[in-house]
């Protein structure tokens, strides 16, 4: 069928470039990142991080979904940008409502996120009728499925007593988490396939790290408002320097070499859709989670340099762990490699040594976050040392 009204998707020709509607719509998210390191910050326990954590899965995966929406539609046209700002006021009120989700404010995060997710998704189809990509078209009638579905465990969630509503939401994560892994698959329309999924990889790559930046922002952002209130002696100076150390080595671990690789491998390594959904959609989970717990470190540090108790501890070591291992992974699918980088093997090493350390040597906070941030610098050094003499040596053989 020839389409008959003019199409809201790109033109691909090139690189698709972000526009500025993306940018403003990434800003909500620098909100709600803020708002999950402050909440993690004050149930700092296992209970909380749970919590916490469900609440990142959501906020994430409502953000992922938005970026492969926009890498198909052009947010130059005027209705993919009323729909881009009508997200931006549900994003807004869905990160108003993160600190109290699983109090009384349950109903408006469940419900937004709902009506955020399956929302987009008929927006799409409403995009796609006509003609425009018809395989395209039979996806998102499929993803419409599932994610109407999840809306029902996130509404239920969200009327339900607050002990009660994190198994409501868990169904309605895995449910989300499970849609693209299943490919979809609904009875009677069977699955989708990777052709359906035909990306401009450059763009997905580009979203992606402007979102490690957001979340390398909030943690500057923190560790500068933080210190700003406090004494300036050299224990909190010292506090300071190593927090800004570490966000600078966790920027270089990511952006130095592991950004470019994996835009040139999902550009041009012919398996777009499937590092997509693979080293983008899913790795880069772990990578922002482990800038928002490191967040929390950096303020723990700054505040209570001289003591760490259990969550403190768990915090400081646990979010380099987490970051290190996301990116290893995520470095590890998007080159041609038997096993994940030996830098960051290395590093996550010695973070479980510093962890085991920490009760029995009675290591302060400081001493803590400092160890954490020479582990970051030691493995941005041994991986950019690495590949330098890899390129010498490519350079010798040629």
């Amino acid at each position: 069928m020839t389409p008959t009204r003019p199409s809201l998707l790109r033109t691909r020709e090139g690189h698709a470039k972000v526009g500025f509607a993306e940018l403003f719509f990434d800003l909500v998210f620098v909100f709600a990142v803020t708002q999950l390191s402050h909440t993690l910050l004050e149930h700092l326990d296992l209970a909380g991080a749970l919590r916490t954590g469900l609440l990142l899965l959501g906020v994430w995966w409502l953000w992922i979904y938005t970026s492969w929406v926009t890498n198909w539609l052009d947010p130059e046209k005027v209705p993919v940008r009323l729909m881009i700002f009508a997200l931006m006021l549900g994003g807004l009120l869905l990160s108003s409502s993160l600190p109290h989700a699983f109090a009384e404010r349950g109903l408006a995060y469940g419900a937004t996120f709902a009506a955020m997710q399956v929302g987009r998704t008929l927006f799409m189809l409403w995009a796609l009728r006509g003609g425009h990509s018809p395989g395209n078209f039979r996806n998102f009638v499929r993803i419409a499925i599932w994610l109407s579905v999840s809306a029902v465990f996130w509404l239920l969630g969200g009327l339900a007593e607050p002990e009660a509503r994190l198994w409501w939401w868990l169904a309605a994560v895995a449910i989300e988490y499970l849609g693209p892994i299943a490919f979809f698959r609904v009875p009677g329309l069977g699955r989708s396939s990777l052709t359906d999924w035909d990306i401009e990889g450059g763009h997905l790559s580009e979203r992606c790290g402007l979102f490690v930046i957001i979340a390398l922002g909030e943690s500057i952002l923190i560790t500068g408002a933080t210190y700003a209130k406090l004494d300036w002696n050299p224990t909190t100076l010292a506090a300071f320097v190593v927090a800004f150390l570490g966000s600078v080595a966790m920027w270089w671990i990511y952006f130095d070499s592991g950004a470019a690789r994996g835009e040139h491998r999902i550009v041009h390594g012919g398996d777009a859709a499937r590092q997509a959904r693979l080293a983008y959609t899913y790795l880069h989970l772990p990578i922002v989670g482990g800038i928002i717990v490191c967040a929390v470190a950096d303020e723990l540090v700054l505040v209570h340099p001289a003591h760490a108790d259990a969550g403190g501890i768990a915090a400081i070591v646990g979010g380099p762990a987490l970051y290190l291992l996301g990116c290893g992974l995520f470095k590890w699918v998007t080159n041609t490699r038997k096993f994940p980088p030996l830098s960051h093997m290395g590093g996550l090493a010695l973070l479980i040594a510093l962890w085991f350390a920490a009760g029995p040597l009675h290591l302060s906070a400081l001493a803590l976050g400092a160890g954490t941030t020479a582990v970051f610098v030691i493995v941005a050094g041994w991986e950019t040392a690495a590949l330098r003499r890899g390129k010498t040596a490519a350079a010798h053989a040629a």
